[in-house]
């Protein structure tokens, strides 16, 4: 492939500090939020800039928030659509539970809803073994996840966050975790949503799943994610809230005052970072040359916006590179791919937005190919001799 450092970078500089202009004039002097929190941060989604920050390096017990990560597994090693058999190992699973009885069984995708909605340690317990065949197999894969997103301050034993001494997380381990959940468009759906009905083997022919997170009813633009109790956690939330294309996310552990804390943190994040469009979707951003074609080059535009979360200390922070072949040979179809923009935040790459043809390029006939190189030739013999 063929990398440039785009012509449009100091044009995202010059929007980036437009930006920051117009953030609020309170911003910079936005008090810092007071939490009772032991451990908390608020990150920015996409660049996983933290905005505010109290012990989120120290290792607590994540209680619940721990389905986070469980979610995330499932949806990367399961089939939605397979049938989960429960077993007597799950059904019996100590602390919260749906429900869930011996041989009856479960959609995969209706477990996930069961292990968010109302935190069914059944439900978790059931995945595990369904994906898995051991609670044991399957917290490898969700120690083996968590590393890989860079969580490494983490160590999981169980998929349900039930205490165990070696069973552990931090505040930023976990902000990080659920900004990765959030490329997954299914986890988005899933903790966001506030019901969920689900079949039943009993009386009813529906369960009816209530989302125990209070702050999808009472924070604007509030999108998830997983509340979290044990006696050894005590109270835990990992909160997220999507307003004017930024997504934060918040976590407290430990905390006396859960959701107060929580909606500080939001109020803060979001006081202190704003969205910049630096280029729309459909926006030409470059054009490569067509080999064989009945046009010589071609533009390439982008498939989506490039949004910058900026805040007001790092409008210098924010690069993009296009990565293209250096040509393309006829015919080239309208809404072809063709490379790509690297979006990177302080040298590291979050986002990769694919370019597109503008439209189509025939390619050259045979006549107009052999009238093409007899020019060259003679271009050459003349240059030759001048």
């Amino acid at each position: 492939m063929h990398y440039r450092l785009v012509n449009i970078v100091a044009l995202l500089l010059v929007a980036i500090m437009i930006s920051c202009l117009l953030l609020p004039s309170e911003a910079a002097a936005a008090k810092t939020p007071g939490v009772s929190a032991k451990a908390a941060i608020v990150i920015e989604a996409s660049t996983g800039k933290i905005l505010y920050s109290k012990n989120s390096g120290e290792r607590k017990f994540p209680a619940s928030t721990t389905k986070i990560i469980t979610l995330i597994t499932a949806l990367e090693h399961g089939n939605l659509g397979d049938p989960v058999t429960v077993s007597e190992k799950a059904a019996e699973a100590e602390g919260s539970s749906i429900g869930l009885v011996p041989g009856e069984q479960l959609k995969l995708e209706e477990m996930l809803y069961a292990l968010m909605l109302e935190s069914g340690n059944d439900a978790a317990v059931a995945v595990a073994e369904h994906i898995s065949g051991s609670v044991e197999s399957f917290a490898a894969l969700m120690n083996d996840k968590a590393r890989l997103i860079g969580a490494l301050n983490t160590n999981f034993i169980n998929p349900s966050g039930l205490p165990d001494p070696k069973h552990y997380s931090t505040a930023h381990d976990l902000a990080k975790i659920t900004a990765y959940g959030y490329r997954h468009e299914l986890f988005a759906k899933i903790v966001s949503s506030r019901y969920k009905s689900i079949p039943s083997p009993g009386k009813n022919p529906v369960r009816e799943l209530y989302n125990e997170n209070k702050m999808l009813r009472f924070y604007d633009g509030a999108n998830g994610v997983k509340t979290g109790y044990t006696d050894a956690a005590g109270r835990c939330l990992v909160s997220a809230a999507k307003v004017n294309n930024v997504q934060l996310i918040a976590v407290v552990l430990d905390a006396d005052r859960m959701w107060e804390d929580s909606m500080s943190l939001l109020d803060y994040g979001f006081s202190q970072v704003k969205a910049s469009v630096v280029h729309s979707k459909g926006d030409i951003i470059t054009a490569i040359p067509v080999s064989t074609g009945r046009e010589s080059s071609i533009d390439l535009v982008l498939t989506q916006d490039i949004v910058f979360a900026v805040s007001d200390h790092d409008k210098n922070a924010f690069q993009a590179i296009i990565d293209t072949p250096p040509a393309v040979e006829a015919p080239v179809a309208a809404g072809q791919k063709i490379g790509h923009l690297r979006v990177l935040y302080n040298g590291k790459e979050y986002d990769a937005i694919d370019l597109i043809t503008a439209k189509e390029v025939q390619r050259k006939s045979f006549f107009q190919l052999l009238w093409g190189t007899m020019q060259s030739f003679f271009a050459f013999i003349v240059k030759s001799f001048s």
